[in-house]
């Protein structure tokens, strides 16, 4: 019986040994390979410094990038719109859109064509934006600006959210601001302070130069914010961005529908010519109401899709075949 007991003992230890070692060639055989997974994910995802461009400028303008102050501001904004991904992204995306409106008629009015930056950090290129303060559209017209220079602004129609006439009201005050300074830098930053707050900084502070100027958050950063979007946009796939031809938001085809009376129902007048409701707001988010006065007999052109004209020469085809 002491044989047997000794044996069993023995044979029961051997069996914890035996278990233990297996355990620990388990653990210390996996510990690699978890390791390995680790600095992978770890690899996988890096957030760098950014380099900063030797030569920057604005409008043809060179900005002092060599000065420190002006360096890290310009940094800053870099980095904020680089790692600020999907809003970036958005801003690619829609900038396929709306570049292509804007361009001709900056150049067309003598505007150089890197204020279709400005309006891009202005509205985020969404053509119904509302700031708190009340400016709206691409361009961001407060109303009496907006009418100043041009714009309708009524209950039924709001032409500060009209693309084409606010980039053109837009160019208009632009080139006044450039005609006072000299300089499209402050007419960019005129656009944001307004002319008078601008003129109060440079009499107070006795300089003739942006980047000399001391001044609040939103105009010392807004220029800045201008060149770092004009950066990435042109440099997208340095910067991290990798955007496929077919994820670019394309230009909407549209046809022109002239109107010189009013209008009773746009849900109507869109099923009349071939759209809905919702896509003729979309097209033509001026209109501000479900209906359309017009007593002065105004001319009015309104957006419809292109598919829309072929409904209509259809519809025309039909209505000519049934008489």
């Amino acid at each position: 019986m002491k044989a047997n007991f000794f044996t069993k003992v023995l044979s029961v230890s051997t069996a914890i040994i035996a278990i233990v070692l297996v355990s620990q060639l388990f653990i210390h055989s996996s510990e690699p390979t978890v390791k390995v997974e680790t600095e992978a994910n770890i690899n996988s995802y890096a957030i760098s410094s950014l380099d900063i461009p030797a030569a920057v400028n604005f409008a043809g303008e060179e900005v002092p990038i060599q000065r420190y102050d002006v360096k890290e501001s310009f940094d800053r904004e870099l980095l904020v719109n680089t790692y600020w991904q999907s809003q970036t992204i958005l801003f690619i995306k829609r900038a396929n859109r709306y570049f292509p409106i804007i361009e001709p008629i900056l150049k067309e009015q003598g505007v150089p064509d890197d204020f279709k930056y400005l309006s891009l950090i202005e509205s985020s290129f969404m053509p119904r934006a509302k700031s708190p303060a009340g400016a709206v559209g691409l361009w961001q017209f407060m109303r009496a600006t907006a009418r100043e220079y041009g714009l309708e602004v009524t209950k039924e129609v709001d032409e500060r959210y009209h693309i084409e006439k606010s980039t053109q009201a837009a160019c208009k005050y632009l080139k006044k601001m450039h005609d006072h300074y000299g300089s499209w830098t402050l007419a960019a930053a005129a656009y944001n302070a307004g002319r008078s707050g601008i003129n109060r900084q440079l009499e107070r502070q006795k300089t003739k130069s942006y980047y000399d100027l001391l001044l609040g958050e939103e105009t010392g950063r807004y220029v800045y914010r201008i060149l770092a979007i004009k950066e990435i946009l042109n440099n997208a796939e340095q910067y991290g961005f990798h955007v496929k031809h077919e994820d670019l938001y394309s230009e909407i085809q549209i046809t022109n529908f002239e109107i010189k009376t009013g209008v009773k129902n746009f849900a109507d007048f869109a099923i009349e010519h071939g759209t809905t409701y919702k896509e003729l707001k979309d097209l033509n988010p001026w209109l501000r109401e479900a209906y359309l006065t017009n007593s002065s007999k105004k001319t009015y052109s309104i957006a419809l899709p292109l598919s829309s004209k072929q409904f209509m020469e259809q519809k025309a085809i039909a209505k000519k075949d049934s008489i």
